[in-house]
């Protein structure tokens, strides 16, 4: 019976077996910090493995260094051992949604989510730290003192010299934030899946930096583009030369060859005709007929499915298809005023000329437009490309095919007002938050299939509002998952430069009072996502009140406004499960169970669930059977008894759901005798079930 390894994969011994694959010759060994010998790379040989020419040293190359950049590199592939624990008290509707909002360090819950999420999550949006030099609600001033950046990249010789000129360069205001970014951008490609794109806001503090980093971590050639988005028209008062009104979005695909952005920005109305049936048309569409005029003008490939004439009448909109010779002519159709249009020249087929069948079916649906000499197929698509310059602005659009106020607001005091009145205050809880119409834009560059949005930065958990907001407005099943580190919201305001950022911080510590709870951050992200879920619901009730004929109700019960919470923690499993070598005599008594005293049994299933690779937002079935309390995950894909003492007889009713894997824990067997008849069961009842112990 296995035993499970509590832990995230140690990426470095993955990635140093399929280097042994490829070069046996460079595996060497080492001995690690308690003398065990161990698997290592000798670099020089994979260097010359790699190489056309002989490798004597070191050559010049175009590539972005920094100190801390291999030491970050290393953490991004080492294991954690940390893990997350339910906290259903403050989750809403935790059994049935598959909204997911974690509180925790973002590298070490990245690293935690890595085997269930990977390749799983089409949209990541980050607002990471600036690094501007404000401490306010994020830590964002990741500059070294310059005694320890000189330390770290020894600027002085032994006897004191300097080794090189311009130590004051901006290179110690760099370091730790490009280090911070590098190794959660590593963990968090991981998770894309192939189509998948990551949206990162930057300013011009740190975006030249961004874009270089993103460069190697997901190629260059991966690079899609940089958004300039005005949020703040008025422009800020923070130089002496340019009023800046606007910041960026870089954008990277995990494979651009695989991503694709449909067009989702309404067009104007302006720009759109209204044709007989009401429909709006933008413009000429492609030519699927030539008439007279035309006729031996356009020529391509012959294809006898489409060679047919075509009559049509204008005053009555009637039309007559039939199969006759390029050349031949229906006088009497002629006569009663129809005009002859040609599918074909001498044998050779007219450009863009559809099949019979097709063509009668854009007619049927009025998708044809017939002019003297041509025939278009009519242009009803009412969206286009997002542009790289986003702006704000309203304009009467053409949105599902009627004419409407459209708005695009981007701007962070529209965000602001927004959060203000949804917690009803006189200022808002968080500083600067992105405006919710943005991240529907983002968001809305895919189709409105099922997918996963990610958000390691959540702040104000704008991101988690917008997936809610446009899953209410098409009907979509987009899910959410938000990770957010608990800030403390004293110590903020005690760091708070501006009189606005201690307005903002003594808003939320106010609401945080008023619910009372502590002066999180978190806790005020959490509050947004329940507001917002109420609001939506309220306003797509009073919607489906005010439709229009034709228009189909949206189900508000069948939308997600939960998500189950779970906060950031040490493992569950004493230290001794990790390093057993270390256990003494003296220690027996404390390790009767490996795990700890205060962990719950649905602690240990969620530690399960991350270490066997399954997405948290599972529905989990809680069973009493006997006397002994069995989680079953969807369906069947595992099932879990963690209780101390198990009536085993539970194991043919268990093994009776033919799960994939089952998982007790090891203390719940008195020896070897009663794990070994388990297994036996097992086999007997549900061969292909894998039963695991912790």
């Amino acid at each position: 019976m296995d035993k499970m390894k509590m832990r995230t994969p140690d990426l470095t011994d993955e990635n140093i077996e399929r280097l042994a694959a490829l070069f046996p010759n460079v595996i060497t060994e080492t001995k690690d910090a308690s003398g065990s010998v161990q698997k290592a790379i000798d670099f020089d040989l994979l260097k010359q493995a790699l190489s056309k020419n002989l490798v004597e040293g070191d050559d010049e190359r175009y590539r972005l260094d920094w100190p801390g950049k291999k030491a970050s590199l290393l953490k991004a592939n080492m294991p954690v051992t940390k893990t997350l624990r339910p906290c259903r008290e403050e989750s809403v509707n935790f059994d049935s949604t598959e909204n997911i909002y974690i509180e925790g360090d973002n590298f070490e819950v990245l690293k935690i989510l890595q085997e269930s999420y990977l390749g799983k999550v089409k949209i990541i949006y980050i607002d990471p730290p600036y690094n501007t030099g404000n401490d306010f609600i994020y830590k964002d001033d990741f500059a070294k003192s310059k005694e320890d950046y000189e330390e770290e990249i020894g600027v002085e010789d032994e006897e004191g010299g300097k080794l090189f000129r311009n130590t004051d360069s901006n290179g110690r205001f760099h370091s730790d934030w490009l280090s911070m970014m590098c190794e959660r951008l590593v963990v968090a490609k991981d998770l894309l899946c192939d189509e998948g794109v990551i949206f990162i806001s930057i300013d011009d503090n740190e975006l030249h930096n961004l874009r270089k980093i993103c460069d190697e971590i997901f190629g260059e050639e991966n690079f899609v583009g940089n958004l300039s988005v005005e949020n703040n028209p008025k422009g800020r008062k923070n130089s002496d030369f340019i009023s800046v009104s606007s910041e960026y979005c870089s954008i990277y695909a995990k494979n651009k060859e695989k991503a694709r952005f449909i067009e989702n920005v309404p067009k104007k109305a302006s720009d759109m005709t209204e044709d007989d049936d009401g429909n709006f048309v933008h413009g000429s569409g492609k030519r699927v007929l030539v008439g007279e005029n035309s006729f031996n003008k356009y020529v391509s490939n012959a294809n006898s499915d489409k060679n047919y004439s075509v009559y049509y009448r204008a005053q009555d909109r009637q039309v007559v298809v039939k199969k006759e010779e390029y050349d031949g002519i229906d006088q009497q159709l002629i006569d009663q005023g129809y005009v002859k249009y040609y599918s074909h020249n001498n044998g050779r087929l007219v450009e863009n000329t559809y099949t019979e069948s097709k063509f009668r079916e854009l007619f049927e649906k009025g998708a044809l437009e017939f002019s003297l000499d041509k025939v278009y197929e009519k242009n009803f698509n009412d969206t286009i490309r997002i542009k790289s310059q986003l702006i704000n602005r309203e304009y009467e659009a053409i949105v599902r095919g009627k004419k409407q106020k459209y708005s695009m607001e981007l701007t962070t005091t529209g965000a602001g007002t927004y959060i203000k009145n949804l917690f009803e205050v006189a200022e808002s809880p968080f500083s600067s938050p992105k405006n919710v119409g943005y991240l529907k834009l983002l968001i809305s560059l895919f189709e409105s299939e099922p997918f996963i949005v990610l958000d390691f930065f959540s702040g104000s958990s704008t991101t988690a509002d917008a997936v809610m907001q446009l899953n209410a407005e098409d009907g979509g099943n987009r899910k959410f998952i938000m990770v957010q580190l608990p800030e403390n919201l004293d110590e903020n305001l005690s760091k708070a430069g501006t009189e606005a950022e201690k307005k903002t911080i003594k808003s939320a510590i106010s609401i945080c009072d008023e619910m009372n709870k502590p002066h999180l951050l978190t806790v005020i992200g959490k509050e947004r996502i329940r507001r917002a879920g109420k609001k939506i619901v309220e306003d797509l009730k009073a919607r489906n009140q005010q439709l229009e004929p034709g228009q189909e109700p949206v189900d508000a019960s069948k939308l997600d406004i939960g998500f189950r919470v779970y906060k950031t923690d040490e493992s569950n499993m004493k230290d001794v499960f990790y390093h057993p070598a270390k256990l003494d005599q003296k220690q027996l008594a404390f390790v009767e169970s490996n795990i700890k005293e205060d962990r719950t049994p649905e602690d240990l299933l969620t530690q399960v669930i991350l270490d066997l690779g399954l997405e948290l937002s599972l529905p989990i079935e809680t069973k009493k059977i006997g006397k002994n309390t069995v989680f079953i995950v969807q369906t069947n894909a595992l099932v879990a008894c963690l209780d101390n003492d198990i009536d085993f007889k539970i194991v043919d009713t268990i093994a009776g759901l033919k799960p994939f894997k089952v998982v007790f824990k090891d203390a719940s067997f008195k020896d070897d005798k009663d794990r070994i008849n388990v297994e036996e069961r097992f086999k007997r009842l549900s061969p292909e079930t894998k039963v695991t112990v912790i």
